[in-house]
Order: structure tokens, then sequence, then C-alpha cells
């Protein structure tokens, strides 16, 4: 594949010729060939810059799906309308041009698919800098994401001061935590001040903030923010959209399949750039799904964390009930490291917990699956023959297979939450973290109701109909707080009985299927690549445990991901 690059090329003839001609014919009534003939060898002399990258019409591209099996996959736009990449990649373009490809060629055996823990190791041993790490990253970046033919939409932002701030790190990580000198990367919705905050959504273009309370936390570890990723458009609770579409960032694409593969949402862009290794990690967020279900699609480690267990300030909200960030990785060590170093007591936060936590444990290398006891969902065993053929390799390795069916409980009033939440946490959200409020004049979900239909084309092509909702839903303070009382206890209940019932460690489930009574039970859950369909869709295995038992399901995980070792780099992008 030719990489991108910045050309001059001659123009024979152009607008700027005609301005140049038209400068020097003469008035008079007399044969002006000459003159035409010398401004136009002057025009041919002329160099000027093309754009590091160029639009493009994306009609026939959205042509070819129209007639797509899943609805949500019949795409109205894949291109931005309003982001300029140029704006994105300029600025950092002159270091990454010179970065030389022999030596990324020699760099990626060492980093492609590595874990932090080695990659750690050729640092210390001196065969490569963190900021050649950066530059790494940056060259795939640059490498895939500015072609229209490759571009999967999922960079909304780079972090303008990310090589300064590598050159700037110690020569290895000793004596600090494991993520220092890790190149990351954010959804958009979570706040860091080097770059905007958009959530994908236009009404928030201009949103600067100050950094997210988890962001905090990684830098003052060493942590480097690399740059921002596309998101399903406020965190997929403004429309029945395509997964991974913002009117900031356009249509974010599966690597395993594009325009063919649905991504996943709403933290899209955090499981593509993972799948490609575009960083060594990303964070997402999750409400009810929105980090399981990019990393099931998109063959990555995802973490929903206990809510809680880390901080959402700073973070554009959906529910301050339900929300929570959460790691998004390769494998399951580097997800243990970088949920750890995201941990904190924030008071700011009024569900932050001070939990136990099991200091390094992901370096002690013990996980094993025999002696756990799983739950398997008797429907998807049922259903699904790769599901069935992973449970018969777990027993394999020593672990008891419970099939079971789940209590019968209703989630009858979980939108309201969503609805009512956001209603009354975005106006809080707005006021404390925009730092320019003349930059960003809408504050409520009303005021953004409104800013979008003055021009619905470009800022909600796909309607609003759930941020109609937040407004039409009349649910009482009252009314919410025994829903969520109602929700919670059913949601335990639904894990809780065949937990208690038969001893399990964890419930097995497939991506995000069992993500809404996760969330109402606001118990953590890991999903780990567990292989892929015959169309190449990527499928994970996804373990559910009671709250705070992070630690245990990472133990699990680490054991079945050393047993299958499911994930496979996207075959488009292995160079």
């Amino acid at each position: 594949m030719t990489r991108p690059t910045l050309t001059k090329r001659t123009l024979a003839f152009s607008l700027w010729a005609f301005v140049l001609i038209s400068c020097k014919l003469d008035t008079t009534p007399k044969d002006n060939t000459s003159i035409i003939e010398e401004a136009t060898n002057e025009v041919s002399e002329i160099e000027v810059e093309r754009p590091l990258w160029m639009p493009y019409n994306d009609s026939a591209e959205v042509a070819a799906n129209a007639d797509h099996e899943k609805e949500r996959m019949r795409f109205k736009f894949i291109q931005s309308k309003v982001l300029d990449k140029n704006v994105v990649f300029e600025p950092l373009y002159a270091e990454v041009s010179q970065f030389p490809s022999e030596r990324y060629e020699l760099l990626k055996p060492l980093v492609l698919e590595q874990d932090i823990p080695a990659i750690q190791s050729h640092i210390k041993a001196g065969t490569f800098t963190y900021e050649e790490l950066v530059l790494f990253f940056l060259h795939r970046i640059y490498r895939y994401e500015l072609p229209n033919e490759t571009t999967l939409n999922t960079i909304i932002a780079l972090n303008p001061f990310i090589l300064e701030e590598a050159r700037n790190l110690g020569p290895n990580s000793d004596g600090h935590h494991p993520i220092y000198g890790m190149p990351v990367l954010l959804k958009d919705n979570i706040g860091t001040q080097d770059m905007r905050t958009t959530a994908g959504a236009i009404a928030l273009m201009e949103n600067q903030t100050n950094d997210a309370f988890i962001v905090d936390r990684l830098k003052e570890k060493g942590a480097l923010i690399l740059g921002k990723v596309n998101l399903s458009e406020w965190a997929n609770f403004i429309c029945d959209c395509p997964n991974g579409q913002s009117a900031v960032g356009g249509q974010t694409l599966n690597p395993y399949g594009r325009r063919e593969l649905d991504t996943g949402g709403s933290s899209a862009g955090s499981g593509t750039s993972v799948a490609v290794n575009y960083a060594i990690a990303a964070v997402g967020t999750e409400t009810s799904g929105s980090i399981l279900s990019p990393s099931g699609q998109n063959s990555v480690v995802g973490m929903k964390p206990t809510v809680g267990l880390l901080s959402r300030s700073g973070i554009v909200p959906i529910s301050s009930t339900l929300d929570t960030p959460g790691p998004m990785t390769k494998n399951v060590m580097d997800n243990g490291i970088l949920l750890d170093a995201m941990r904190g007591f924030d008071e700011r936060d009024d569900k932050s917990v001070k939990a136990d936590w099991e200091e390094g444990w992901y370096t002690s290398g013990t996980s094993s699956l025999k002696g756990k006891r799983f739950g398997a969902l008797k429907n998807y065993v049922e259903r699904d023959s790769l599901y069935r053929e992973t449970l018969e390799l777990m027993k394999q390795a020593g672990a008891t297979i419970v099939e079971f069916e789940p209590p019968e409980v209703k989630f009858d009033g979980f939108l309201s939450i969503l609805n009512i939440d956001m209603k009354n946490d975005l106006p809080k959200y707005m006021e404390t973290w925009v730092n320019d409020k003349e930059a960003v004049q809408t504050a409520t979900v009303k005021e953004v109701v409104e800013f979008n239909v003055q021009d619905s084309l470009v800022r909600i092509p796909y309607g609003q109909a759930r941020f109609d909702g937040i407004l039409a839903d009349t649910t009482s303070a009252e009314g919410l707080k025994a829903i969520k009382r109602r929700l919670r206890s059913a949601g335990m209940s639904y894990f809780s009985i065949p937990m208690a019932e038969h001893r399990l460690d964890a419930v097995l489930s497939i991506n995000n299927y069992d993500a809404g009574a996760a969330a109402a039970a606001e118990y953590p859950a890991l999903t780990i690549p567990m292989g892929y369909r015959e169309t190449g869709e990527p499928v994970n295995l996804t373990f559910i445990a009671k709250q705070f038992q992070e630690g245990k399901l990472y133990e699990m995980g680490a054991a079945f991901e050393a047993l299958t070792k499911a994930r496979k780099i996207p075959s488009d992008y292995r160079d």
C-alpha cells in the first residue's frame, strides 16, 4: 500500500491561472495570444501543496449498502460533513513522515499485538524508545486513516503535544506503573484538556474541558494520551442510528469487513482502533453494552467494571446511575493494567468507592480454569455452535459447566432511568465541565434538540428520536427511585439466583447479550475473543461476576485467553 505523502503538483490551468491571465490581458483590441501563453507558462511553474487528505464523494458507498440485510448498516453517509482531517493530521505529519519505513518494519514484530510487559521490556533493553513507540502507532494511523479506501473513520483528534510528551519521559518504566509511556486513545466523550470533547455532536464541537478524573490518573502514572476516537453520537442515545456514526466523525467502519460488519457501539472507535493496533489500548464507556458490544464486534478484550470503581467525572453523561468508563485492549493483561491505572476515589462522583484491590494481580501468572464453575445459558447452548464448542474446550481444561435457565425477571422502566438521568445530568455536566459557555451554547437536552433541527441534514441525518423521548418522559422523581430499586434487584436476581444455586464463579454470555441485566445489577463483565463466524464476524465470550470481582474475572479471563488464543488481527491491517 502506498504511504500517504505531502506532494507538490504542477498546475497546467486553473482558477489561479485565470486570475493571472486576466491581470495581464490588454484592454485594447489586439491579439492577446502571446500574453495568454506567457501567463500559462508562469502558472505551470507554480508549485502548490496538495492537502494531506482529500474529501471524496461517498454516494456510491452509501448506495452499495442500501440493501444491507441489517437495517442499521444502511448508511446515509460515511464521510463526515464537518471534520477536516487535515486539521487533525497535518500538525504531526512533518515528524511522522520522517519516521523511516525500515525502522517501522523492525519494530513491527516487537510491538504489533504485543502486551505491555513485553513492550516495556524492549524499551528497558534500549531496543526502542517511548517516542519511537508513539511514532510506530502514528505511522499506522496515517497509513490507514488517510486513504479513503482504508479509513475506518476512527480518529477524531490527535494530541498535538504527544511526541514532545514522549520525549520528556524517562528512559524506561523502572519505579513506575506499567502504563508508563504507553499511548492510549480516548472515546470522544471523555474530557482531556489538549483536545476538544464532542461526544460526536456538532453542538459540542467547540467543547473544551479540563482532564476527566480518569485522564488525570493516567497522566499521573505517565500514560500518553494519543488522541480521541469516534463513537456513536451521544453514546448511542440520540437515535436508532447505525452503530459508530456521529455527525462529527462520520461512520466508523469495522476492520473485519468495512461496510459489511457492524462495529457495535457506542464505543465503536475504541474497538476498531484497538483491533488494528492504532495504540496500546483505548478507553470506552458503557451504560448498557457500549463497551461489550464493540469489543465483541472487533475481537478485542473489554471490561465493563462495577459502577463506581472508576470515576465518571469529566465524561459526557447519559446516566449517573449506570454509566462507567472501562478499558478496551488486545489482551487481558493490558486490560487489567489500564483499569488499575485509572482507579481512584473521586469525591465529585457520588458513586465512587474505595474498593479493595489486589495490587499487581496481573503479574501473578497463576490463572487456571481448573476447578472453576461457570453457568451457561441454555438458549445460547442450543442456538450457537461456537458457544457450545467453546464450552467443551473449557471442560477439557478442567472447568465445570452448568447449563441453566435464567429466572424470569422484568426490566420495565429501564429506558426511563436513562431518560430522566440524562435530562438531569447533562446540564450539570455543561455547567461544571464546559470551559467556554459562549462556544457551547446548548446546556440542556431541549436546547440540543432545538439546535439540531436548525440544520437537520447535517446535524441529525438519522433524526433524534431518543432525545425527543427524553423530553416526552414524565416519570417523577419518586417514580424514578422506585424504578431504580426494582431494576437493580431484578438484575442482581437474574445472576445471583443461579450463581447461588449452582455455586458459580461466573455466568458465561456472548458479546453484549446480557449487558442490560449486568447494567441493572451494576455487575462487572469481561468480554474476550472467542472466535469468528463463517462470515469472518468476530464473536466474544463474556464473563459476568458479582460486584467488585474484577480481579477474579481477569484471572479466569487470562486462563481462557491462553487456552483459546482466538484473537486475530484484521487481515487488511497487518502491514
